[in-house]
C-alpha cells in the first residue's frame, strides 16, 4: 500500500477541529470520535473506485493531507480537499457575515466550519436512496450493513460491486441503488464534473437518475459534490430555520441573495446551528 502527503494552503477561515466535530455528528457518514488533532476517514476514490484512507492535520492555514491505498493517490488527495471544502477560496466568506447579521451570528457560533459530509456524489446518492421514507437512524444502519457486508474497511462497495448485488431492501431501493451504480460508472455522478457546471444544471443532471428526485439531487450536488454556491429549495428544516431567523414571510430564495457566492455554505451553517440548538434544548 502506497502513501502520499500533500500540503494545501487554505484560503479563508478554517478550523479542522470545528469541521471534525460537525462531521462526527453527521449521521449519514458519521466519523467515530477522534483522538488527537487529526481527522481520519476511509472512502472510495472516484477516479478508479479504489479504497483509500485519508488523514488531515492543520497547521495554521496549511492542511496536511495524507492518503494511503493502492489506487490513484493524487486523485484521492484532491477528493479529500473537495469533500472538506479545502479547495474553495473562502477569503470572501467573512464578507457574507458583514452583509448579513444572521450569517455573522452562525459564523461566530461555528468558527472556521467548512461544509463537509459525503465523500462523493456517489455516496450521497446511495444515502439518498437508503434514507427514502425511513428514519435517519434506520438508514444509517442500512448504510453500515452495506459497507460491512459488501465494502472494505468501512467504505461503501464500489459501483460495479453494488450493481451486481441482489439486496433485500424495502420498496424499490434495490432497483434505485442499481441505477445509482450505473450513473456513477457512466460518470454522471462525477464530483469534479458536477462542480464544473452551474448548480442548477448539475442538479438537473442528477435528477435524471432513476430514484433521485429534487431533494435527493440537491443533496448530491450540495453535500456530495460540495458545490459552494447552490441553493437548496427542498429542505423543510432549512425553510423553518430561515423563517425563524429572518421572519415568517422570509424564504430561502429571498434570504440567499445576500449569501452569494457561498449560498451552500450559509445554508449548511444555518442547518448546523439549528441542529445544535435543538439538541441543546431537546
Amino acid at each position: 500500500m502506497a502513501t502520499l502527503t500533500v500540503e494545501i494552503e487554505v484560503r479563508g477561515p478554517w478550523s479542522l477541529a470545528t469541521s471534525r466535530a460537525f462531521w462526527e455528528g453527521f449521521a449519514p457518514t458519521a466519523l467515530p470520535p477522534g483522538d488527537g488533532d487529526a481527522l481520519s476517514t476511509v472512502f472510495l476514490v472516484e477516479e478508479d473506485w479504489s479504497r483509500a484512507g485519508g488523514e488531515v492535520r492543520q497547521d495554521g492555514s496549511v492542511a496536511s493531507v495524507t492518503v494511503s491505498g493502492d489506487g490513484d493517490l493524487r486523485a484521492a488527495a484532491a477528493q479529500v480537499a473537495r469533500f472538506l471544502s479545502l479547495d474553495v477560496d473562502a477569503a470572501g466568506w467573512p464578507e457574507v457575515g458583514r452583509r448579513d447579521p444572521v450569517i455573522a451570528e452562525v459564523q461566530r457560533a461555528l468558527p472556521g466550519l467548512r461544509p463537509c459530509g459525503f465523500h462523493s456524489p456517489y455516496e450521497a446518492a446511495v444515502w439518498s436512496v437508503l434514507s427514502q421514507r425511513i428514519r435517519v437512524t434506520q438508514a444509517a444502519r442500512l448504510r453500515a450493513q452495506l459497507a460491512d457486508r459488501h465494502g472494505e474497511g468501512g467504505a461503501l462497495p464500489p459501483p460495479a460491486v453494488l450493481r451486481a448485488l441482489d439486496l433485500e431492501l424495502p420498496g424499490r431501493k434495490g432497483e434505485y441503488l442499481q441505477a445509482v451504480a450505473d450513473a456513477a460508472l457512466e460518470g454522471v455522478l462525477d464530483g469534479a464534473a458536477l462542480r464544473a457546471v452551474p448548480p442548477e444544471e448539475a442538479i438537473a443532471r442528477v435528477q435524471q437518475v432513476k430514484g433521485l428526485g429534487p431533494f435527493a439531487a440537491e443533496l448530491v450536488v450540495v453535500r456530495g459534490a460540495n458545490a459552494p454556491d447552490a441553493v437548496p429549495h427542498h429542505e423543510a428544516r432549512l425553510d423553518d430555520e430561515v423563517r425563524s431567523r429572518y421572519g415568517d414571510r422570509a424564504t430561502v430564495e429571498s434570504a440567499s441573495e445576500a449569501w452569494r457566492p457561498f449560498r451552500s455554505w450559509a445554508a449548511v451553517h444555518l442547518r448546523a446551528a439549528r441542529e445544535a440548538r435543538l439538541h441543546e434544548f431537546g
